[in-house]
């Protein structure tokens, strides 16, 4: 009974998404207002009141609106649950892509539209789950919140949940939020692979490497090159391989993920899940998949550089972009440090390239999350096994964690090998992942909100 009344209104749901994913919402040409109205008419015509929907425009950002919206717990003494979903969209370039962008195309089992996915996939399964609890007379012992924010892939220019945790704490204030950023993986026949649950982020840090020289004419060289020194630092860097450092979020990616191997493989890969492995095992995980290395510790690579004046004249100045992804609990200053070691030249400048953002650690590896993914996980998806992860990129789940509100990514998408296109060309999601991952959603926030 509860697997059909997870599948019910579909048709609904499709029209509903249809309406959110063909409201542009890019930076450039788009409006989160719009699609953040758009989806609190949809909720009041749905029977919620309207002091508990609301859409929150900054002033200084006209287009840049988000919305807010709760369902009343019963027991006032559990905190709400918070869902989290952004609406704004990456810029899309009408002439690049096969069809219209910002047109959701229904073609060979495949929706095709930017934020197809990323991140219209989950607040559409949001809004309806909203819709049909209310239809459903559905009382919740813990106070559910809904906040549709704008700003995620922008947030240098303006984002809603800074804002809303600035201006409006209350509105996200809660024990815990679900959030994107976990998705599960398919193989190339559209088999489930596994299910991932996110459990914490990397922190983005630039580093930006200076030399700077006398220069003089090329024709009389001296020892003191500024692309030279500029160089010889970078590539010292490019080598280095920081401390394995995992969180327990990685080590139990580790552990699951060693059952869907055979060998050394598995048998590496349980080590470091269960705390054993050596530096031998460590250097072949790294190895095998640079994502598995990035699970296991801090990365810097360099990215950009510049330098020189002129072909016939020695460089006066040079300089290096170098990108890291830190490990929760590891300080910015302290890898900044680090890169200074490395360099081992006091003559190359390390500045950070922008202000450091939150520093949060994971969030904990809550149980009784856990329990309902798994049980609902297991039940959609038999014998595929759930899997928490480090996000190697960057969430707006940052900003909350930072906040104090343990923040989980959890979007029951199933995404293709190639990643589907988001933040690129052609973004498309499986028609039955998208199904799919509103029946689990709306199954999941009901699990979590009614103890």
């Amino acid at each position: 009974a509860e697997r059909l009344v997870a599948r019910a209104g579909e048709a609904d749901f499709r029209a509903l998404y249809r309406e959110l994913v063909e409201t542009d919402t890019s930076l450039s040409s788009g409006s989160c207002t719009l699609a953040a109205e758009r989806m609190a008419a949809r909720l009041v015509a749905a029977g919620h009141a309207k002091d508990d929907v609301e859409v929150i425009v900054p002033p200084d950002f006209p287009r840049q609106g988000n919305l807010v919206a709760r369902i009343a717990g019963t027991d006032r003494t559990l905190l709400p649950i918070l869902l989290l979903a952004h609406i704004d969209v990456v810029e899309a370039k009408r002439s690049d892509w096969k069809r219209d962008p910002f047109t959701l195309v229904e073609e060979n089992g495949y929706f095709y539209a930017r934020g197809a996915v990323d991140d219209k996939a989950m607040a559409a399964s949001f809004v309806d789950a909203f819709i049909r609890y209310k239809q459903e007379g559905y009382r919740p012992k813990r106070t559910i919140k809904l906040a549709l924010t704008c700003g995620e892939e922008t947030d240098s220019v303006f984002n809603g949940v800074q804002y809303l945790l600035a201006t409006a704490p209350d509105t996200l204030a809660a024990e815990f939020a679900l959030n994107e950023g976990g998705s599960g993986s398919l193989d190339e026949n559209g088999k489930p692979v596994s299910f991932g649950v996110q459990i914490g982020e990397k922190i983005y840090q630039d580093f930006t490497l200076t030399v700077t020289a006398p220069g003089g004419h090329s024709a009389r060289p001296t020892d003191d090159n500024a692309i030279g020194r500029l160089a010889a630092a970078v590539a010292r860097i490019d080598r280095y391989r920081f401390p394995v450092n995992m969180t327990e979020a990685t080590k139990g990616f580790f552990r699951r993920t060693s059952a869907l191997y055979e060998g050394q493989v598995a048998q590496d890969l349980a080590a470091a899940g269960n705390g054993t492995a050596n530096e031998a095992a460590f250097a072949r995980i790294a190895a095998a998949n640079p994502l598995w290395n990035a699970f296991l510790r801090t990365t810097c690579i360099p990215t950009q550089l510049a330098g020189g004046h002129a072909p016939n004249a020695q460089p006066q100045h040079a300089e290096a972009n170098v990108n890291c992804r830190i490990m929760p609990g590891e300080s910015v200053d302290a890898v900044r440090a680090r890169l200074a070691e490395i360099a081992a030249d006091p003559g190359v400048e390390i500045a950070l390239a922008a202000e450091p953002g939150p520093q949060p650690p994971a969030p904990p590896l809550d149980a009784r999350i856990m329990k309902s993914v798994e049980a609902i996980a297991a039940e959609m998806w038999p014998g595929v096994p759930v899997i928490p992860s480090l996000s190697s990129g960057a969430t707006d789940g940052r900003f909350l964690n930072a906040a104090g509100i343990p923040t989980y990514g959890i979007s029951g998408v199933f995404r293709d090998p190639d990643g589907n296109g988001v933040h690129g060309l052609d973004e498309r999601i499986r028609v039955t992942s998208l199904l799919d991952a509103r029946a689990f959603l709306y199954r999941l926030v009901k699990a979590c909100s009614a103890r």
